[in-house]
């Protein structure tokens, strides 16, 4: 095998993890910029109230978005550690497994999606005026969630094996497909909202079928005998840290979910802002979630290579990384707060919805490192397969978040909703280190 695809193992920590990591965030902020490009668009050309629309479709649909990354990071770890320990049968299997298994998943929660889109906007306190908007867009978008499932299992896959660069190439490539395909269908066939679903829904689809074709072609180079398309026991341990990889990437998504309904009440305006306001922040998420993410698989790596120092040195090496993306973002929220929610809201944006946005962004521009170094120790955790505590640590991130919201907000104003997610991310971080700091994570994924 080519030493270079195990450079997780070999170059220092480092550069490993940067070398790693940097392709999965190009990746994901071209992700997330074209899906601030549908906000943008549908706010300038569609209106507020086609803004708010989508906004409070946004943390339900990013909750199937994170159960799908979440469920590819679990089964990625898997397949990683089979990789470091050069077991190419036993890799090729997980592989398989988990695409088939999070295909089924897709399909059961495509038509739950489909049957109770309504029900769940209704439950949501979406505001009146945008409710038909919103439950049209979902319905596009539930159509998609098949293809959505298998790009994200497929990019995890490729992570596991070191090929960070090809997920980055296929995000690309959609982000831009995407982009083209808003404008047109939006300000040329006068679609609006279902416009931009249909846009992401073909983008998607177009990446999935491609990106399954280029992994067979990957996968071919390595040698096993005896692999199984479908292999219970790795689907066990992959369900053993996929469930607390998805409560971790769900967390936020959940939180803002239940948290959405407080939003909601203060009516469509401050939802517009509120959702410009997240889209913003998903942007500045980016970095520290992949270098989370990246530490996943550099951990089970080294672990399945039998390196456990290298971990230590690798979270060492993230919290500096995290530390840098930090101040840069704080900077950047801090004076061009005004001219990102203008891209949103226009310069006619109405006064609540541009000091909700405003308010939002330039309280949270300060805590980002909080959630940085949250994401870095979890994924050591998450790769090395230490899940109890990681579990709890998510559970108690989203509860502060919730109760926070509902018990102060009805009192003290919209602006308790973000309060409360600087102090989520820090008890999140503080049971997750303690935990690493106990070092069972060097046993707990064994070096079979």
């Amino acid at each position: 095998m080519n030493r270079e695809a195990e450079y997780l193992i070999r170059e220092t920590p480092a550069k490993a993890l940067f070398q790693f990591a940097l392709p999965m965030m190009i990746g994901n902020l071209f992700q997330q910029l074209y899906t601030m490009v549908d906000s943008a668009i549908v706010g300038r050309y569609v209106g507020e109230q086609a803004l708010a629309a989508v906004g409070a479709s946004y943390a339900l649909t990013t909750v199937f978005i994170c159960v799908a990354i979440g469920g590819g990071i679990g089964a990625s770890v898997i397949v990683s550690r089979a990789f470091g320990a050069k077991e190419y049968a036993r890799m090729k299997s997980a592989l398989y497994t988990a695409c088939l298994v999070f295909l089924g998943v897709a399909v059961l929660l495509a038509g739950f999606g489909l049957t109770f889109s309504r029900q769940i906007m209704t439950a949501l306190n979406t505001p009146a005026d945008a409710l038909e908007i919103a439950v049209l867009y979902l319905n596009i978008y539930f159509y998609g969630l098949p293809f959505l499932f298998m790009y994200n299992i497929e990019s995890s896959m490729f992570n596991a094996l070191g090929k960070s660069r090809i997920p980055l190439y296929f995000l690309i490539f959609s982000s831009i497909f995407n982009v083209v395909l808003d404008w047109i269908l939006v300000t040329q066939f006068a679609m609006g909202v279902a416009g931009v679903a249909w846009a992401t829904f073909l983008a998607q689809g177009v990446s999935a079928v491609l990106s399954f074709l280029v992994l067979l072609h990957e996968l071919k180079p390595f040698p096993a005998d005896h692999v199984c398309l479908f292999d219970g026991s790795e689907l066990s341990e992959m369900v053993k840290i996929a469930l607390p990889s998805i409560l971790q990437q769900s967390t936020v998504s959940i939180g803002m979910m239940l948290v959405q309904s407080v939003v909601n009440g203060f009516g469509s305006e401050a939802l517009a802002g509120f959702s410009a306001a997240m889209r913003i922040e998903s942007i500045c998420c980016v970095p520290m979630s992949g270098i989370g993410n990246a530490l996943s698989s550099y951990t089970a790596q080294n672990l399945g290579a039998n390196q456990p120092e290298r971990v230590r040195e690798g979270l060492k090496s993230a919290s500096r990384m995290v530390l840098i993306f930090a101040v840069v973002i704080c900077l950047w929220l801090e004076i061009f707060h005004d001219g990102l929610m203008a891209l949103f809201l226009g310069t006619d944006g109405t006064a609540t919805a541009l000091s909700t946005g405003n308010g939002y962004l330039t309280f949270m521009g300060w805590f980002f490192c909080l959630i940085g170094f949250k994401m870095a120790v979890d994924g050591v955790l998450r790769g090395a397969g230490d899940t109890k505590m990681f579990t709890v640590a998510n559970l108690v991130n989203l509860s502060i978040r919730v109760i926070v919201a509902f018990a102060f907000s009805p009192i003290f104003g919209i602006s308790m909703v973000w309060c409360a997610v600087p102090l989520g991310w820090f008890a999140n971080w503080a049971i997750s280190y303690r935990e690493y700091r106990t070092g069972k994570w060097k046993h707990t994924m064994g070096h079979a």
